[in-house]
């Protein structure tokens, strides 16, 4: 909630803008879903509907046992390989054309897909003048049509095969559905029919094969027992039995051989780790299990552990010099030198036991040799024997198993079985397949709220004006002074004027023209949010004398026609009805448009100061109800060097006399952008406010004026945003669009109107 309050981080800002961001783009929001809406709508309309009917086929169909048992071809094994070689044979082109060719599909198909597309393109060519080609569709064609329409899936992990098929007509979509769960059994049937034919064939002529050649073994076997006078080859001679003895028990000694040279290595290896002086028992470790199964080692090394611990406790506390941890280290010493001592008695009774197993093993080696030897002369006979009767088994062996196999195969193909079977018929489905009407206005409607708001996020992107205080901030790196409202359209009140004919009296010529009524809305509407507005500009520019005097307030903009001689007329109006002597000076000397809605009868002004024509007196003008002052600028030609103007001595001089006549001079200045003269007006202005228009004046713009203006830039005290719409402020504004509601004034008795 810390986060929400904030406005800084967490949900709720994005939220605040969310609904911001929907309050400035709904339209573009809600004409792009229209749009794609009504494109759905259409598409719906112009797109004929399909029907897709559906037919279940159970792989692994159950057979008979005594089927199982006599089948000679290899069942097929329905894992995802088998599943998916099934899959691939509904959908090939075999099973299509059995199915066309029964239907009589051919004609249908010929007018879809690829078929259609040359049928139009030969009426295009048709309307052009060529001659259209006239050839019927190729099978192949008709193929790849029927096959578009087919659909064949495995249900699950299950081995279920669902087979759909579309067609425009539903009765006609189950129809050819059911046909091809029918024309793959069949094929299936066909299949194993033929594999069970072509094996008990090859099975016929393999058994006679094997029969001879069994009865031809046979005869050998009692020919060469017959010479070599054997009897029986099932029986195992002495000899083998003594070699296979002495052959297990060279094994036995071979291995406790190298078990005994192994735990004499480890030893050895750990009296070599002992150093000269050793100074603790780690080298133990070396020697693995054999040394720490001992329980005397383990026993000195557990005393020895102790001791370690108890001399490293004393040396703490009574010091590594005191009696009792010598003594500690004596009998650590002693119980060193013994664990090491029982170490090498453990080496020498190993180094014996190796010996005498050594020993033993070479006996073993030369008795096993001369057994060998030995038997070598008298099992010739008997492997040839044995050789001969092997083979004589596994050809009778063979001849019985293809004998049995010829039987079974024989017996099966007078009862052929499928191992598919359909579980569930098509039926002519109830409802459209496609196109889904539901999705498809779904999917535009979420299309259409995507491209809308991606498109209202392009244009936030793209809008780089200032809309926001917090924009101007951020972008500027200056403070925003006040957010000045748009002023309604309203009639000007009419100014005291002489009738026409009469000669006007002097004062009445030097009075400040009140025919603008944007000029005097601050005089006219006290309790107005601009009046309130214009407050805060005076307030910042205060705020800010308390460091540097600002008696000379430069009033400036980027470009023309932002507000910045309302704002500065408004600012000398606002201050001259707190009883401040104010003088209102129009620097603009190229555009003087300050002057014109003033003092639009104004003969002479600025210029004639300056050129030393006329004084201050004789130009000044002066407001009938606020008593503020105005120093107009009459424009009779063109000025080509008005920056050298602002920049002459005479300049200086009279702006010395008006800061020191008056407590404020507010100064309306040129743009930025257009012209240098605001540049050189530096010297002359103790501070400058930047007037930007809301919603209009680009970001680029305004940092690239001031970038140019380095000297207006560092006297910048903040920047007022103009012309601002304060309903659509709030939508930009979330985090403060309370601030801008107009409840908050009216509990002051400020409003917008006269």
């Amino acid at each position: 909630m810390e986060a929400v309050s904030t406005g800084e981080n967490g949900l709720g800002p994005l939220l605040l803008f969310l609904r911001g961001f929907l309050h400035r783009q709904y339209l573009v929001v809600a004409l792009t879903t229209a749009l794609a809406l009504a494109a759905a709508v259409l598409y719906l309309q112009v797109t004929p509907p399909v029907y897709t009917a559906h037919v279940q086929i159970l792989l692994a169909n159950p057979k008979a046992q005594f089927v199982q048992q006599e089948s000679i071809i290899a069942e097929p094994s329905f894992d995802r390989g088998g599943i998916d070689t099934q899959l691939q044979i509904i959908s090939s082109p075999a099973i299509a054309n059995a199915v066309i060719d029964q239907l009589h599909l051919a004609p249908d198909l010929a007018n879809s897909g690829s078929s259609r597309l040359r049928t139009m393109r030969a009426r295009v060519e048709g309307w052009l003048g060529k001659r259209p080609e006239t050839a019927a569709p190729k099978p192949d064609e008709i193929v790849e049509a029927f096959l578009k329409r087919l659909t064949a899936t495995r249900v699950a992990m299950t081995n279920i095969i669902d087979v759909s098929f579309n067609w425009e007509d539903p009765t006609r979509a189950a129809e050819i559905a059911n046909a091809i769960g029918t024309a793959y059994i069949t094929d299936q049937l066909n299949a194993k029919f033929e594999a069970n034919r072509t094996a008990t064939l090859w099975l016929q002529q393999r058994m006679q094969q094997l029969g001879d050649q069994a009865e031809t073994a046979e005869r050998a076997v009692n020919s060469y027992k017959t010479q070599h006078d054997i009897v029986s080859s099932e029986g195992k001679s002495v000899d083998d039995q003594k070699i296979t003895d002495l052959n297990s028990r060279l094994v036995a000694a071979r291995a406790q051989t190298a078990d005994l040279q192994a735990r004499l290595s480890r030893y050895e290896s750990t009296l070599k780790l002992v150093p000269k002086d050793p100074q603790s028992i780690g080298t133990l470790d070396a020697a693995g299990s054999d040394v720490l199964i001992s329980p005397i080692i383990n026993n000195l090394r557990q005393q020895y552990l102790e001791l370690a611990r108890r001399e490293s406790e004393y040396s703490a506390r009574f010091g590594t010099n005191h009696l009792s941890v010598v003594n500690l280290r004596t009998r650590m010493q002693e119980l060193r030198s013994s664990i090491f001592d029982e170490v090498r008695r453990l080496a020498e009774t190993t180094r014996s036991d190796y010996n005498v197993a050594k020993q033993r093993e070479q006996d073993l080696e030369k008795q096993l040799a001369d057994a060998v030897a030995q038997s070598r002369a008298t099992n010739s006979a008997e492997v040839t024997l044995r050789e001969l009767d092997s083979k004589a088994k596994n050809y009778r062996a063979l001849y019985g198993t293809f004998l049995q196999r010829f039987m079974g195969s024989a017996q099966q193909e007078s009862f052929p079985i499928s191992e598919a079977r359909v579980i569930y018929p098509a039926f002519p489905p109830d409802t459209k397949s496609k196109p889904k009407t539901t999705i498809i206005l779904a999917l535009a409607l979420f299309a259409g709220i995507g491209l809308g708001g991606g498109l209202g996020l392009v244009r936030e992107m793209m809008d780089r004006v200032f809309r926001t205080p917090s924009q101007v901030e951020a972008a500027l790196g200056l403070p925003c002074l006040s957010v000045v409202p748009r002023l309604p359209k309203q009639t000007s009140k009419t100014p005291a004027r002489s009738r026409a004919g009469s000669v006007p009296d002097q004062e009445t010529v030097r009075a400040v023209s009140t025919a603008s009524a944007a000029h005097w809305a601050v005089v006219n509407m006290p309790l107005s949010r601009f009046a309130e507005s214009i407050r805060s500009i005076k307030l910042g520019i205060e705020l800010r004398s308390l460091q540097s005097p600002n008696k000379v307030i430069g009033i400036t903009s980027s470009l023309p026609h932002e507000g910045k001689s309302t704002i500065a007329a408004s600012l000398a109006q606002l201050i001259a009805q707190a009883d401040k002597r104010v003088v209102l000076i129009d620097c603009d000397l190229r555009n003087p448009s300050l002057s014109k809605a003033l003092a639009p009868n104004a003969t002479t002004g600025l210029l004639e100061i300056i050129a030393g024509s006329h004084s201050i007196d004789d130009v000044i003008f002066t407001a009938p109800t606020t008593k503020m002052m105005f120093l107009p600028a009459v424009k009779r030609v063109p000025l080509l060097h008005t920056s050298e103007i602002l920049m002459t001595e005479q300049m200086r001089a009279l702006f010395d006399r008006l800061r020191s006549a008056y407590d404020y001079v507010i100064v309306d200045l040129p743009p930025l952008s257009p012209i240098v003269d605001v540049r050189a007006t530096a010297p002359l202005v103790d501070c400058f406010a930047l007037v930007v228009e809301w919603a209009e004046t680009k970001m680029d713009v305004v940092q690239h004026a001031l970038h140019t203006a380095p000297n207006v830039y560092e006297n910048l005290v903040g920047v007022v945003l103009n012309k601002t719409d304060m309903k659509s402020m709030a939508r930009y504004d979330y985090y403060t669009s309370d601030y801008y509601n107009d409840d908050h004034y009216l509990h002051y008795g400020v409003t917008d109107r006269a």
